[in-house]
């Protein structure tokens, strides 16, 4: 897709909340910047260090749109999952099959649990966004 969505990955919200990464760089190039519900538990159920972490986290989350399941984003988890070349876990299907429906570039720093599974969807991995 590459476009000018982004939907973000837990790993990158969190190396965002711990200023390992540049936020602004990350997303210049993006107009429209989205999680999915599913990050949005991820990033809470997160052990935070202290609670400057966490309200890092409660601003980052302030600047981005929360994608809620549905139905469209359900089946298309589910077609992820029956993938029979690579199996894929639950959420990570539903965080991809989010950024397929809203038509977003997903941003991870784990590029690997979702290679080979759509390629219509642009990856992009947080590496070269590191402080």
């Amino acid at each position: 897709m590459s476009g000018t969505k982004a939907l973000l990955d837990s790993n990158s919200i969190i190396y965002i909340s711990k200023g390992l990464i540049d936020a602004e760089e990350l997303l210049a190039d993006k107009e429209e910047n989205y999680v999915s519900i599913i990050t949005y538990i991820e990033v809470y159920a997160y052990d935070f260090a202290d609670f400057s972490e966490k309200d890092a986290i409660d601003e980052i989350f302030k600047n981005l749109e929360i994608v809620e399941l549905d139905r469209t984003i359900a089946e298309q988890t589910i077609e992820y999952r029956k993938n029979a070349v690579k199996k894929i876990k639950l959420p990570d299907a539903a965080i991809l099959a989010t950024a397929k429906v809203i038509g977003a570039d997903l941003i991870t720093n784990n590029l690997s649990d979702f290679e080979n599974i759509d390629d219509s969807i642009t990856l992009t991995g947080i590496d070269t966004f590191k402080v």
